[in-house]
């Protein structure tokens, strides 16, 4: 049994070391971003809850997340962190400050009030796929990045 191109006994022990999505049996877009992050070192697969985003990318949109130095970071990247209540978000850099970046969804009108370091940065967006939410359940196993309102 395959899981996009790995072993399932291989999938099973990196799921454990790293939550990815369970990508076995999807169609696209799911499938697609999961061929991408197989064929790739560092590469983990998102779904995107929220409209923060809009027009870049919706709710219910894949993402393939690539895991990069805060040092290689430039303003206009769309980043994946860790905020400072807990959750994962995916918004734009927009500045370097005193002490990280500033970052800010597309369709918000003001930025974050968590910095980006280099202990909460995940990673950038590496690509895309938009599409209608999907019923697809195996969707429903994929680790979850906010586009949501400003905290």
């Amino acid at each position: 049994m395959k899981a996009c191109g790995i072993t399932w006994l291989v999938f099973i022990l990196a799921l454990a070391a790293n939550p990815v999505a369970r990508c076995e049996g999807t169609a696209d877009p799911l499938g697609d971003a999961c061929k991408l992050a197989s064929a790739h070192a560092g590469l983990r697969v998102m779904r995107v809850q929220g409209a923060s985003m809009l027009p870049f990318f919706d709710d219910g949109a894949v993402v393939v997340v690539k895991s990069i130095p805060v040092e290689r970071l430039y303003p206009g990247m769309v980043i994946v962190y860790r905020n400072r209540f807990g959750e994962t978000i995916a918004h734009r850099l927009v500045a370097a400050v005193a002490g990280g970046w500033r970052v800010k969804g597309e369709a918000n009108g003001r930025p974050d009030s968590t910095l980006v370091t280099a202990r909460n940065l995940i990673g950038v967006v590496y690509a895309v796929f938009n599409a209608p939410p999907a019923t697809n359940a195996a969707l429903a196993a994929v680790e979850v990045v906010l586009a949501a309102p400003a905290r």
